[in-house]
Order: C-alpha cells, then structure tokens, then sequence
C-alpha cells in the first residue's frame, strides 16, 4: 500500500509517496498532477545514481498543461534520493530494480504507463519488456541503447569513485558545472541551478550527493574498457511498443551508430538529437518536452 510520505511541495516539486518493495525496504516517488482517465500516465526511472527530482520539469510540463494534462509519476530506486538505503549493496542491481519498478505499480495503482528511462532507467525499461511488457504503451529512451560506450562509462565511475560532500550550494554548483560543461554547452543558469539541485541533497548540517555512498561499490572493480554487456536482445524486447530514442548531442554514453541500427531494428522508432547536451539531456528543454507530450499523445491513440 503505498502512503503520504508528509512531504508535499505541491505541483512545484511533485508529493512524495512512500511503498514497500517486494522485500519490505520503504521506497519512495513523487507524484504530479491527478489521474486523468483518457490519458496514459508517465512513469519517469532516473539514471544510475540520479533520483526523481531529474523529472520536476517534466513533471510540472504535463500535470500543468491547460489542455492536455497528464499525471506523472517519478521514483527514486532503492539507496537515492527519498527511498531507504538498502543494508546489502549488492542488491542495487538492475533486476532487483526493476522489480522494484513492479511493486510501485502495484502500490500506485499504474496498470499501463508511457515509461521514460534515463539511461539506468532505460536499462531497466528494457528488462521490464521481458519481465512485464504490458505495462508499458511506449517507451523513451534518454540517451541509452543495447550499445554502451566505454568511455562514457569509465567517466561515471570517475565521477561516482570521486564525488563527495561540499562546503557550500555555491561549491556543488561549481563542482557539477566543472565536471559537465564540456558536455552541456546549451546551459544556462536555472538549468545548471536545476541539476545541481537534482543531484545533491543538504542533510545533518552537509551539502552532498543524494545517494547512498555504498553504491559506488557496484561499480568500483569493473573494467568498463573490456566488459561491457551489448543488450540488443533485451532492446528488441521492446519491439512491440513504440519506442522514441532521445540522444544528447553531445553523448559519450550513446553513439549516433547506436541510433541508427535502434531504427533499423525496430519498426516504431522515433529519435530525438538534443544540441548542446551530452549524457543525459535534462528533459528540460521546450523541444524534448514537446516531443514526448506528441510521442505520450500518439500512444494514447493506440492505446485507447
């Protein structure tokens, strides 16, 4: 059953509500707007140690939309952002997240959703068309396909393995600033304020990233130059639902090659080159917004 969790910042930041996974660890998602019963809702999954405060902009795009609003939900996996930190770190994984994924359906009262997953989420998706393709009406895609550049990846373990707390709002803002402009050139100052904010957290007296530092241990020993997985079965589970890829322009994650075998395999694929973004895009900007409200529209369409 899932529950108030006593923090509601209104359609600002989306209410947050509290749930138990299928183990009994209290997990957590914000939730915009209302149901709305011709529409299909979004289900937003954030990127391997990101959380749901990624979605807000999105999330305030359709729950505030005169004519065409949509509910929104997005969650925060087990050790991010509101959810309990998981006492074994071995189970941050992408099954048992995806699992995770399934009891919040079931405790949000989800049947079929638009799903949009960042680049872990998009992973996640992707086990999901094999765990529980009817859940999802369509999917989008952030910056991720069955082909993972290494170097992105060695970048993030870089970022992870490195990253701590801060003195200041004004530090972290610096800090994220330092580690993606070369990545994110389209920025400007609410959008850099944005994703500071959506990575880090002020708790007991520090400003640090949202995320229980034991995750780092899932990726620690890993050679990411040698032992990337390619997932192009677990891509072509998704072959009956339309698919929209959203590629930041300026990706070391996802590979514009990547992209155009993703179209030639599925028959229902979209894409989407964000400019001046890199891994991921915010999903803040007016034209990725506009594309997924289309890509949301068009699957209400087909599924009636």
């Amino acid at each position: 059953m899932a529950t108030n969790g006593g923090e509601n910042a209104g359609a600002a930041e989306g209410r947050v509500i509290r749930f138990s996974a299928q183990d009994g660890l209290i997990l957590a998602a914000r939730v915009f707007g209302v149901h709305q019963p011709q529409r299909l809702p979004i289900l937003c999954l954030p990127g391997l140690s990101r959380n749901s405060r990624d979605f807000v902009a999105l999330g305030r795009f359709f729950c505030e939309d005169a004519g065409q609003p949509r509910q929104v939900f997005a969650l925060d996996y087990r050790g991010r952002g509101r959810s309990d930190h998981d006492r074994d770190w071995h189970n941050y994984t992408h099954l048992t997240e995806a699992h995770d994924v399934m009891a919040a359906v079931a405790a949000l009262g989800i049947a079929e959703a638009v799903l949009v997953g960042t680049s872990r989420g998009g992973l996640i998706a992707m086990i999901l068309g094999a765990l529980r393709p009817g859940l999802m009406a369509g999917v989008v895609l952030n910056d991720i396909g069955p082909v993972i550049e290494g170097i992105g990846l060695a970048r993030i373990k870089r970022y992870l393995t490195g990253n701590g707390a801060v003195s200041s709002w004004d530090a972290a803002q610096e800090a994220v600033h330092r580690i993606n402009s070369a990545h994110f050139s389209a920025l400007g100052d609410d959008d850099w304020q944005a994703f500071t904010r959506a990575i880090f957290v002020e708790a007991n007296g520090e400003i640090r990233p949202d995320f229980d530092p034991k995750l780092v241990n899932t990726v620690r020993n890993i050679d990411f130059e040698t032992s990337i997985p390619v997932l192009w079965p677990q891509f072509d589970s998704l072959g009956g639902m339309p698919v929209l890829s959203i590629r930041g322009e300026n990706s070391d994650i996802l590979s514009a090659d990547t992209v155009s075998e993703m179209a030639a395999r599925h028959h229902h694929f979209e894409q989407l080159t964000v400019p001046g973004q890199g891994h991921a895009p915010l999903l803040r900007d007016t034209m990725s917004l506009e594309r997924i409200k289309a890509f949301a529209l068009r699957c209400d369409k087909a599924h009636p």
